[in-house]
């Protein structure tokens, strides 16, 4: 570090203190002047020594000053030229810019020119498109009018087309109701079906022939043996004719199509009946009502399906329908409710009553509206859980009693002041097999006697029917009670006679043949339709 010049000579030299202060000396003391001055020349050299250091060392640290200054001379030169060349660079770029600007400035001009003429021409075409849209508007008007009175003309004529229509399905649904049912009577007022049963191992016994080119006729054979052992055995035949048989192979939908135009009467305001007659185990059921599987259902079903889809076709026609459905079990000769859903403690009892306009109906029983097909298969089902059912030899689960079901029709066509009011009745028979074959015991035994006899007055009704006497003993039971109407009544009747295949079976079905063909035999009268 460079030290101060002054602070050294201050140091040698004394104060005025101690030259003041000090002891003078005498004018004749030379020797002690010439040591004070001696001590003097010493603190002078002394100082000029100091001095001369202090000069070496501010000579070096001006060398090194001067070094640094140099240096920095130089860095400050290089610096300054990079900015020189930065701002020559920057200098350049600006000329660049200051070109570009001068460009843009003139393309906007330019632009602005454009804009305005574009303006100006877009202002000229908004106003030729009003004074376009003016005309056009007046001229659509113009045309859109002459076509309102020409559509009005048109929806006036078409009205009037309507009407004349109408009148016209009107007339020919009443002429279609009217040869539909003439056909109906031609085929005859009780209609015989005869079905038989497929063997559980398929195919069919020898003792019942089809034949294939024949479908309204059926043969049963029976080989009889010779007592004398001499001659051979001998085949009898026993041959019947009905409106239709079906054959083992045929389906439900086959036979539901031979009935499906009687039940279309149901409709017209005709009553219709049908009715499943045959042994235990013969198909009856599965016939009125068949499986769980769209292929499987029975007529009850189809019937129902049939009705419901007919109807809502006529409602395009001005029809409006109401339909209600009831489920009746004659078991033991008592009336019960298949649709009642109270406490068995509580069920109320039934009788069968005569209206004073003939109609039969029976006391306290269940009669629930239903407006579609899925409801009336729901009370199906609650029907069958409700059904009497026990074990007999012939058949594990099988039916112990009739089972009457009822959808009562209405309809109003309100346009045409016309009304009709129908019956379709749909009766599944308990089992006509004798008491010995059977093998009926105690309440069975009781069963047994209870349908035998109902079915054995419903032969004597037909019989009387067909012998066209003049008293008939509906009252004998209550199952023919009950279907007087239909045997004897305003009614389109068909009956199933379902068979078994089984060899063992055949006399029963024999039996079944034989009443069968005495119910085709019967006459009862032309049906009429209720209508007003």
């Amino acid at each position: 570090p460079v030290r101060g010049v002054g602070a050294a000579t201050v140091a040698g030299v004394p104060s005025r203190g101690e030259l003041s202060g000090g002891t003078k000396r005498h004018a004749w003391d030379f020797k002690g002047k010439v040591s004070d001055m001696e001590g003097k020349i010493r603190n002078y050299q002394t100082k000029v020594k100091t001095t001369n250091q202090e000069n070496e060392e501010l000579r070096g640290t001006m060398a090194q000053t001067q070094s640094r200054v140099s240096e920095m001379e130089k860095k400050l030169e290089n610096e300054y030229e990079a900015e020189l060349q930065a701002l020559s660079g920057v200098r350049d770029e600006l000329e660049t810019v200051s070109s570009d600007k001068c460009t843009l400035e003139k393309e906007l001009s330019s632009l602005e020119s454009k804009y305005k003429v574009v303006e100006t021409l877009r202002d000229s075409q908004e106003t030729e498109l009003q004074t376009l849209k003016l005309s056009v508007q007046e001229s659509t008007m113009a045309r859109l009018q002459a076509a309102l009175r020409d559509s009005e003309e048109e929806v006036r004529s078409l009205k009037d087309t309507v009407v004349q229509q109408k009148d016209e399905l009107h007339a020919g649904e009443m002429e279609r109701r009217q040869l539909h049912n003439a056909i109906q009577e031609l085929k005859g007022n009780i209609r015989v079906f005869c079905r038989v049963r497929p063997l559980v191992e398929g195919g069919l016994s020898k003792h019942i022939q089809l034949s294939p080119s024949d479908n309204k006729t059926i043969t049963l054979a029976k080989t009889e043996e010779s007592h004398t052992g001499k001659a051979a055995d001998t085949q009898k035949n026993y041959n019947f004719s009905f409106d239709r048989v079906f054959g083992p192979q045929s389906l439900q939908q086959e036979v539901f199509e031979e009935i499906s135009l009687l039940v279309q009467s149901a409709l017209d305001g005709y009553n219709v009946c049908c009715f499943a007659y045959g042994q235990t185990g013969s198909g009856k059921t599965y016939t009125m009502e068949g499986g769980e599987y769209d292929e499987c259902r029975g007529v009850i079903p189809r019937a129902v399906k049939q009705i419901f889809r007919a109807a809502e076709k006529l409602g395009a026609q001005g029809w409006e329908f109401t339909f209600t459905a009831s489920f009746v079990e004659i078991y033991n000769e008592g009336l019960r409710d298949l649709l009642y859903s109270g406490k068995a403690s509580k069920r109320p009892e039934h009788e069968i009553r005569k209206s004073a306009n003939n109609e039969v109906t029976i006391t306290n029983l269940t009669y629930q509206r239903v407006c579609s097909e899925d409801q009336v298969l729901h009370l199906i089902m609650l029907a069958n859980q409700n059904r009497s059912t026990a074990q007999t030899a012939q058949n594990d689960r099988s039916s112990r009693s009739h089972s009457v079901f009822q959808l009562d029709i209405e309809g109003v066509n309100a346009g045409r002041d016309v009304k009709c009011k129908s019956t379709l009745c749909m009766v599944d028979l308990a089992g006509s097999e004798r008491m010995l074959k059977s093998q009926s015991q105690g309440e069975r035994f009781k069963e047994m006697t209870a349908i035998n006899g109902s079915l054995s007055n419903l032969g004597i009704v037909i019989t009387a029917l067909a012998n066209k006497e003049s008293y008939v003993p509906y009252r004998n039971s209550k199952l023919t009670y009950l279907l007087q109407g239909c045997l004897g009544g305003n009614s389109k009747t068909l009956m199933f006679v379902n068979i078994a295949p089984e060899t063992d079976s055949f006399g029963e079905t024999l039996n079944s043949l034989r009443f069968a063909s005495k119910v085709n035999d019967c006459v009862i009268g032309t049906a009429s339709a209720n209508r007003k």
